[in-house]
């Protein structure tokens, strides 16, 4: 297998599985995935997945990588409200939700997390609370919407649950009475039906004078 070949059939997308090169070719061998990961002509993601070098230097690449590598998810939780600068913390892994269950993978992008949540919470609305952003190599990105990767994070980390540890999120204040849709907050934590995330979303709220 020549690997020029192999770069013109799978550069574009970005990254790609091993069953992807097996619908190309049935008989593909897999060692070379392996071999031109140790010359560095390609990037292991985790098991079965891989990149390629060239876009490391493509700085908003790792939000691809953490949609594509783990499937179905979205980004949100810290990753997310750090891009909507709503915290101010500079944040050292991707982080994102998925109905499966709890993973992390680590490679040359970086560190990736994945927490559990149930079904309805990705499925349950359509497009519950995220959105198909446009990325730059024509595919899309899923991407919390701020109001849902809030809830995620209160949802997932139930010790959000007084006044003192809400406050300690040093959320923006600037961006919650500019951008933040309250509305939206509301009848998004309506329909995650638990009355301990409704009332850590209250507790939210008045904490920050929403």
């Amino acid at each position: 297998m020549n690997y020029l070949q192999f770069r013109n059939r799978f550069f574009d997308l970005g990254c790609f599985s091993v069953h992807q090169v097996y619908a190309w070719q049935a008989d593909f061998e897999k060692s070379n995935l392996t071999r031109w990961a140790k010359q560095n002509l390609l990037i292991k993601l985790r098991n079965g997945y891989y990149s390629f070098p060239e876009y490391l230097k493509q700085p908003d690449f790792v939000f691809f990588v953490s949609n594509r590598i783990y499937r179905p998810s979205y980004i949100s939780l810290h990753t997310a409200l750090a891009f909507y600068g709503m915290i101010p913390e500079a944040v050292v892994q991707i982080t994102a939700v998925s109905t499966l269950k709890k993973a992390t993978f680590e490679n040359a992008f970086g560190l990736f997390s994945y927490q559990q949540i149930a079904s309805h919470l990705l499925f349950g609305y359509d497009l519950f609370g995220y959105d198909a952003k446009p990325f730059s190599n024509g595919g899309t990105l899923l991407f919390a919407q701020p109001e849902k990767a809030l809830l995620d994070l209160l949802y997932l980390y139930p010790f959000y649950n007084t006044q003192q540890e809400l406050e300690e999120l040093r959320l923006d204040e600037d961006f919650l009475q500019q951008d933040f849709n309250v509305e939206l907050f509301n009848k998004q934590a309506s329909q995650f039906h638990s009355k301990a995330l409704s009332k850590r979303a209250e507790l939210l709220l008045k904490t920050y004078d929403l």
